[in-house]
């Protein structure tokens, strides 16, 4: 006999199908209850036009009932399927419309029966509401049905009864939140997420403000000590399949149809799993005969350009390679213009496919990178002088910069070479030409300024702080007097649009700017048209629209433009908000290959890319170098000095003495006169004074 016979010998009553074979009958009125079963708690509606129906037409359908255990000779008969005729009939009664020996059609089921056929007819007619349904699938299984005796006869996916019981599990408070409309299906599925009743009511309650309700904060909230495998470049590298046959936890999302979408809770186990893989793949690469090798879990473009580079060379690939690489690159092609149509497209956005599509124009790229290496060559004797790098780039795939070497292994110019540097005189120190022009600095920072605006819009609590941070010390001046705060925040309520696209004509086909522009938008459709209806129509908005509105427009007096590479003020908001710039600036020809040397695009191309690459540039012409480039460089979330520099500029305070407050006094050691403590940068230097 097999398994499955076997197994279905063995299942309990509670397992088979629901018998309702019995005749319907007709009982009075006076014996009908409500039954405690009825998995239907949401008050129905539309009872006074049933009530009608029922008084004209009669009752045309039976009710569901079965009997209420009690001493009484007659039980009553709890209701368990058809709330609303009898809350009808209840309001015919009341009406004196009908009496109690009123005849009411009831097919009687056992008790064990009622919440199924209780179930059952709520589900094929007014739809349930979704709390009451997830509570109905909870106490068919305590009441021992298995999920998947519950997916069959309901023809539903058995993930469909798990998100459901997932759903079963909020705390009643939430449940009941949910019910009235005052939580939704996407906050509720979030906060699902936490199997423990108190820590959902505690994120539910601290999150005070409308935005911090958004799916996103509240997910953020309930996850901020774990690692999101869908955004964890060391969990795609590693595989959560490794990490867990090591021991590792993920909290699963059962709402994601991503197999990796889950939690991972052990964030020291995965890094350690991810070293290890990493260090197997140095040993590998030490036999290629470089002097050293070393292993990073993620790419750090600072330390590799501290590196120096030797020459390597290309050869030329066989006719079979050649056309191996071109399938590999009309593949990526391909798949790179699927995306790019998708991105071209109108209508709703389909995350899922966005994310597919981007994932596979990831793959087939790396792929081209990958079988492109191999014509790469170095000679053995520099190899015994460089090393190599060997990390994870943020899509989870290993990378390897060959052809490294440190500074302390770099040769040393000693001045005897034919071509050795002439050195300045003493007291003649020549003045470096900054990287970037002010005008291409001017640009760049305007970009900069508009991904502030755009994530600090976002952020009511952070705008209220940065508003508040620049009117405090005017209001209080006497107690920060002798403090000097560069501000990014202008008080005097000057929006910086325009000076966005003055400085920078390519902004309006930027990310940052459709959103600041989208929003101006949607605000320009629900402001009053007159000014001297503002404030009236403000005092008469809830605290979510003005919390909204405010910070919108804080974020729109942002200033952050500046004519150099320096510390700047607004590094401190895009701090606080975590901006990351590359979601708002890609290195294009217009936006940036244009306007810099020849020389500067080369030594990009070999920074984002590779020398190899780098190297196909050199026999270019500048524009055709910059077009080049932009293929090249587009992707790879390269970013200009000026864009990285996330210094904030030092807080001036100035001193003097004082007797009465010698502790906040700093004086010259020498003369005993007031000193100021003041930055490096001559510009702060000179707006101190």
């Amino acid at each position: 006999m097999s398994e499955d016979v076997q197994s279905n010998q063995a299942a309990p009553r509670t397992e088979r199908s629901i018998e309702t074979k019995g005749r319907i009958e007709y009982v009075p009125y006076s014996r009908l209850c409500l039954s405690p079963l009825n998995v239907r708690k949401k008050q129905p509606t539309g009872i006074e036009s049933l009530a009608e129906t029922i008084y004209e037409q009669g009752l045309m359908q039976n009710l569901v009932v079965h009997e209420i255990k009690s001493r009484a000779k007659l039980p009553k008969l709890g209701v368990c399927a058809g709330q609303r005729r009898e809350a009808a009939l209840d309001l015919l009664f009341a009406q004196g419309r009908i009496t109690k020996d009123y005849p009411v059609p009831v097919l009687i089921v056992s008790e064990g029966e009622a919440v199924a056929a209780s179930l059952i007819e709520n589900r094929e007619r007014e739809p349930m509401c979704i709390a009451d349904e997830c509570v109905a699938f909870r106490l068919l299984t305590e009441e021992g049905k298995s999920v998947a005796h519950i997916a069959a006869l309901f023809k539903l996916p058995d993930v469909a009864v798990r998100r459901a019981l997932k759903i079963a599990n909020l705390a009643p408070s939430l449940l009941d939140l949910l019910r009235d409309d005052r939580l939704d299906y996407e906050q509720a599925k979030v906060l699902a997420l936490a199997d423990d009743h108190a820590t959902q009511e505690r994120v539910w309650s601290e999150a005070s403000n409308d935005w911090q309700r958004r799916p996103s904060e509240l997910r953020a909230a309930l996850t901020k000590a774990e690692i999101d495998a869908r955004d964890s470049a060391l969990a795609k590298f590693v595989g959560l399949d490794a990490y867990e046959a090591a021991g590792g936890r993920v909290r699963r999302d059962l709402f994601s149809d991503d197999q990796n979408a889950g939690y991972i809770e052990n964030a020291e186990l995965l890094h350690r799993l991810a070293t290890d893989r990493l260090i197997e793949l140095s040993q590998t690469l030490s036999a290629e005969g470089w002097s050293w090798t070393e292993c990073r879990t993620r790419y750090d473009a600072m330390e590799i350009m501290r590196h120096g580079r030797i020459q390597s060379t290309t050869r030329e690939p066989t006719k079979a390679e050649k056309t191996e690489l071109a399938d590999l690159t009309k593949r990526r092609d391909a798949v790179q213009a699927e995306l790019d149509a998708y991105y071209d497209e109108e209508g709703e956005a389909d995350e899922d496919r966005c994310e597919r599509l981007e994932a596979a124009a990831t793959a087939a790229a790396y792929a081209v990178d990958q079988y492109a290496e191999r014509f790469e060559s170095f000679d053995p004797d520099d190899m015994k002088k460089a090393g190599a790098f060997v990390y994870v780039d943020e899509d989870g795939l290993v990378c390897i910069e060959r052809g490294l070497v440190r500074r302390e292994d770099a040769p040393v110019n000693t001045g005897n070479e034919p071509h050795a540097p002439v050195t300045a005189s003493r007291g003649q120190t020549p003045k470096a030409k900054p990287l970037h022009g002010e005008k291409l600095c001017r640009r760049l920072t305007a970009h900069r300024t508009a991904a502030v605006q755009t994530e600090l819009a976002q952020q009511p609590t952070v705008a209220l702080a940065a508003l508040m941070y620049r009117m405090i010390p005017v209001v209080f001046r006497e107690l920060y007097e002798r403090a000097h705060i560069d501000h990014a925040v202008k008080i005097e309520v000057q929006t910086a649009r325009d000076a966005l696209v003055s400085n920078a004509d390519d902004m309006a086909e930027r990310v940052a700017w459709k959103a600041l522009e989208g929003q101006r938008e949607n605000w320009a459709q629900i402001l009053p048209r007159r000014a001297d209806e503002l404030l009236a129509w403000l005092l008469q908005q809830d605290p979510g629209v003005m919390s909204s509105l405010f910070s919108f427009c804080v974020a729109a007096t942002v200033d952050g433009i500046s004519n150099a590479d320096r510390p700047h003020p607004v590094n401190e908001l895009a701090n606080t908000l975590n901006v990351d710039f590359a979601r708002y600036w890609t290195p294009t020809r217009t936006a940036y290959f244009e306007h810099v040397s020849k020389a500067r695009i080369e030594a990009v191309v070999s920074e984002a890319v590779s020398p190899q690459v780098a190297g196909e540039l050199r026999g270019m012409k500048k524009d055709d170098a910059a077009a080049a480039a932009e293929l090249r460089v587009t992707d790879s979330g390269w970013l200009p000095e000026v864009l990285r520099n996330r210094e904030v500029p030092k807080h001036v305070t100035y001193g003097y003495s004082d007797d009465n407050d010698e502790e906040e006094a700093d004086t010259d050691p020498e003369t005993g006169e007031a000193a100021a403590t003041v930055s490096d940068d001559p510009q702060d230097e000179a707006e101190a004074v």
